[in-house]
C-alpha cells in the first residue's frame, strides 16, 4: 500500500471522531419522542445491611416493610467508588448490602396500551430484582452469576390484561458489596412501542456491534492462524491470531449474556486484558526488531502473577470483581508503559509503528473511559467505548496485515515481471539460435543435395556418356545404339529431377510422376501400358534420395523390357500386406534366364536393382517365362534407424 503513515493515522483518528459524534448523537440529540410518559429524573432511595448475598428472591415485596426512611435522589444516581475500601472487604467477604430504589408513578396516560421500561443502565455486583406493584416481574445476577447489566440496557415489559390494575409503583432491589456502590441511570416509562426503538439502539451500538466486530477479528485472526501453519517463518500471522484471540476473550463481557460464575467470568475477562497487552507487545516487538528483554520479563512476570493470584481455584483473593478497579489500574499503568516503550520504538523504524502507536494511544483513551464510568466517576448515562476497542485493533492490524500482504503481492509481481522478463530475453536468445541452426540445417541440407546430385549423375549420366564417348571414338558403335544411350542419359537426367519433387511421403504420387515420363515413350514404341494402382499408406522415411531410388529400380525394369523381351503390354500395379507395399511389373515377352543374368556380366542392371533395394531396406524379386516376365518390389512401411 502507498499510502503515507502520516494520512492513514488520520483516517483513524477521524473514524475514532466520527464514531465519538455519532455515539453523542445517539446519546442526547435523537431521542425526542413526545409519546414517552414518564422519564423519571428523581427516585426514592435507602440501603440496608445484610450477610451475604441471598439466593432467594420473593416473588412478592411490600415496600412499607422496610424500616429505613426513603430519600429522595436524583437520576441517574452514581456515588464514587472508594478503591482501597473496596479492597480492604477482603477482609470481611460476607459483608453486604441491599439498595432500594421506589418510583411512584402517576396517571399514565397510555394505560389502554401494554406499557415497558426502559433504563440505559443498572449496575450492582448481586442479584437485580424488579417489583411492579410489588409483584417480581424481573430478575438477574441471581446465584453468583454475572450478568452483564452494566453494559446491557434495563427493558421490562409488563403484561396487561383487561382486570390488571393501573401501574403505580417500581421497586427496584440491587444487592452488592458493603464497600462498592450501585449505579442507576434514569428511568423511562411509556408505551413498548415509544421506548423500543430508543433500548434497540442502545442494545446495537453497546453489544451486537461491538460483537459483531469481535468476531470479524476473531475470523480474520484464525485466518491468519491458518496461514502461519503454511508460513512458520512469518510470525506476524500468528502474533495478529493472539491479538484477535485475547481481544475477543477481552471484550466478551461486553455482549455475552450466558449465566457465567462470577469469579470465572471476571477472571477471564480481567487476566485477557493483560495477555493482550502482552501479544501487542510482542507484535511491536517484532516490528521494530529490538528484544527490550527486561520489559518483556516485566510484562510476562506481572501477566502470570495476576493469572495465578486471580484464581478463583485459591483463596489468596476471594472475591476477583472487588479487586477489578484496582486490577484495571494496574493493567493501565502495563499497557501504557508497554504503548509508550513500544510505541516510541516502534515509531522510529517504520510507518508501520506509527500507525500502531496511534492506535494504542486510541485504545488508551476508549479505556479511560471505561474505567471512569465503571467507577461511577462519570455519569451511568455515558456509554463503554471500551467495547470498539476490537474496532481499533482490528482496524490498526487488519490495515498492517493488510500491507504486508500487499507488498507480498507486489514482490511477487515484480518477481514474476522480471522471470517474465528474463524468460523473454532467453526466448529470444533461443530463437536466435534456432534461426541459426536452421541456416545451418538449411545449408548442411543444400550441400548434401546437391553432393547426392552430383554423385547420381556422375554415377548414371556421366557413367552412360563417358561409354559413349569411348565407343564414338573407337568406332564400335552404331548411330542408332549411340541414340539410344543418349536417350537413357535424358531419362536419366529426367528421374533425378522429378526426385527432387516433394511428394509427401506419397508412393501414388512418386509413381504417377514415373507414369508421365514414360507413358509418351511407350506410346511411340507401340507397347501397351495398363496402370493398376491402388490406395498405399504413406511412408515417412519417403526422402528424395530414397525417392531417385525407386524410380532407378522402376526405371531399369521397363527399360529392360523394352531392351530385350519384345513385349507389346506391360501391366503396373500395387499392393499391400500387413508390413509393406508391393510393386509389380509384367510383360509378356518372350522372358529370359535370370540365373544366367545375374551371374553373366551383363546383368549389372539386375545388380543395380538389388543393391537399390537393399538401400531401402527392400527386396526385389523375378519370375520369368516363355510367357513372360514378372518382377517385383517390396518396400518397408517404417525403416529402422
Amino acid at each position: 500500500m502507498s499510502q503515507r503513515p502520516s494520512l492513514i493515522s488520520t483516517m483513524l483518528l477521524i473514524f475514532s471522531v466520527v464514531l465519538l459524534m455519532l455515539v453523542g448523537a445517539f446519546s442526547f440529540g435523537g431521542y425526542s419522542d413526545s409519546s414517552v410518559d414518564l422519564h423519571a429524573q428523581k427516585i426514592e432511595w435507602q440501603v440496608q445491611q445484610s450477610n451475604g448475598y441471598d439466593p432467594l428472591t420473593p416473588a412478592n415485596f411490600d415496600s412499607h416493610t422496610l424500616p429505613a426512611e426513603w430519600q429522595s435522589v436524583d437520576l441517574p444516581f452514581a456515588l464514587p467508588i472508594a478503591l482501597l475500601g473496596q479492597a480492604s472487604t477482603m477482609r470481611t467477604p460476607d459483608a453486604t448490602q441491599t439498595t432500594w430504589f421506589r418510583l411512584q408513578l402517576p396517571d399514565i396516560s397510555t394505560r389502554d396500551k401494554p406499557l415497558a421500561l426502559y433504563a440505559a443502565r443498572v449496575r450492582t455486583g448481586g442479584t437485580v430484582a424488579i417489583y411492579a406493584n410489588g409483584q417480581l416481574v424481573h430478575r438477574a445476577q441471581q446465584n453468583g452469576t454475572l450478568w452483564n447489566s452494566s453494559r446491557t440496557p434495563l427493558w421490562i415489559e409488563f403484561a396487561k390484561t383487561d382486570d390488571s390494575p393501573p401501574l403505580r409503583e417500581i421497586l427496584i432491589r440491587l444487592e452488592h458489596s458493603a464497600k462498592s456502590q450501585v449505579a442507576l441511570s434514569s428511568i423511562w416509562i411509556g408505551s413498548t412501542e415509544s421506548l423500543y426503538s430508543r433500548y434497540h439502539v442502545r442494545l446495537w451500538l453497546q453489544q451486537e456491534l461491538p460483537a459483531m466486530l469481535s468476531m470479524a477479528f476473531l475470523a480474520v485472526g484464525i485466518f491468519a492462524l491458518l496461514v502461519w501453519t503454511q508460513r512458520k517463518h512469518e510470525i506476524a500471522y500468528l502474533l495478529f491470531f493472539q491479538l484477535a484471540a485475547t481481544a475477543f476473550l477481552r471484550g466478551l463481557h461486553f455482549y455475552s449474556s450466558i449465566p457465567i460464575a462470577n469469579d470465572w467470568f471476571a477472571w477471564l475477562t480481567v487476566n485477557s486484558l493483560f495477555w493482550l497487552v502482552t501479544s501487542v507487545h510482542f507484535f511491536l516487538r517484532q516490528l521494530h526488531g529490538r528484544p527490550l528483554k527486561w520489559l518483556t520479563r516485566a510484562l510476562v512476570t506481572t501477566t502470570v502473577l495476576v493469572g495465578i493470584l486471580t484464581l478463583p481455584l485459591f483463596t489468596l483473593l476471594p472475591n476477583t470483581p472487588k479487586i477489578t478497579p484496582l486490577i484495571y489500574v494496574v493493567a493501565a499503568t502495563m499497557g501504557a508503559t508497554a504503548g509508550l516503550i513500544g510505541g516510541i520504538n516502534a515509531w522510529r523504524v517504520s510507518s508501520e509503528g506509527r500507525l500502531i502507536a496511534v492506535g494504542i494511544l486510541i485504545c488508551t483513551l476508549l479505556g479511560v473511559d471505561d474505567w471512569l464510568l465503571q467507577n461511577n466517576f462519570i455519569s451511568p448515562e455515558g456509554w463503554y467505548l471500551g467495547a470498539y476497542m476490537n474496532a481499533v485493533c482490528f482496524t490498526v492490524f487488519g490495515v498492517l496485515m493488510y500491507r504486508r500482504y500487499v507488498n507480498a503481492i507486489n514482490e511477487i509481481e515484480e518477481v514474476n515481471a522480471s522471470l517474465a522478463l528474463r524468460l523473454q530475453q532467453r526466448e529470444a536468445e533461443l530463437e536466435m539460435s534456432h534461426q541459426r541452426l536452421r541456416e545451418i540445417e538449411l545449408r548442411q541440407t543444400i550441400s548434401d543435395e546437391r553432393q547426392r546430385l552430383m554423385q547420381d549423375m556422375h554415377d548414371g549420366l556421366g557413367s552412360s556418356l563417358i561409354s559413349a564417348i569411348r565407343s564414338m571414338e573407337s568406332g564400335g558403335m552404331s548411330e542408332l545404339q549411340v541414340s539410344q544411350i543418349l536417350k537413357d542419359c535424358l531419362d536419366d537426367l529426367k528421374l533425378t529431377i522429378d526426385s527432387m519433387e516433394p511428394v509427401d511421403a506419397d508412393l501414388l504420387l512418386l509413381l504417377a510422376t514415373l507414369r508421365f515420363r514414360l507413358e509418351p515413350r511407350l506410346e511411340g514404341t507401340g507397347i501397351a501400358l495398363h496402370w493398376e494402382v491402388q490406395e498405399l499408406p504413406t511412408m515417412s522415411w519417403l526422402d528424395p534420395s530414397s525417392a531417385l531410388h525407386i524410380l532407378r529400380i522402376v526405371q531399369e525394369s521397363i527399360a529392360n523390357i523394352l531392351r530385350h523381351t519384345r513385349a507389346d503390354a506391360i501391366r503396373v500395379a500395387t499392393a499391400r500386406d500387413v508390413d509393406g507395399v508391393t510393386i509389380s511389373i509384367e510383360d509378356n515377352g518372350h522372358g529370359f534366364d535370370i540365373e544366367h543374368a545375374l551371374a553373366n556380366a551383363n546383368g549389372r542392371g539386375l545388380r543395380n536393382q538389388h543393391r537399390r533395394a537393399q538401400a531401402l531396406d527392400g527386396k526385389v524379386s523375378w519370375r520369368s517365362s516363355a510367357t513372360g516376365t514378372l518382377f517385383q518390389l517390396w518396400l518397408p512401411l517404417q525403416r529402422g534407424a
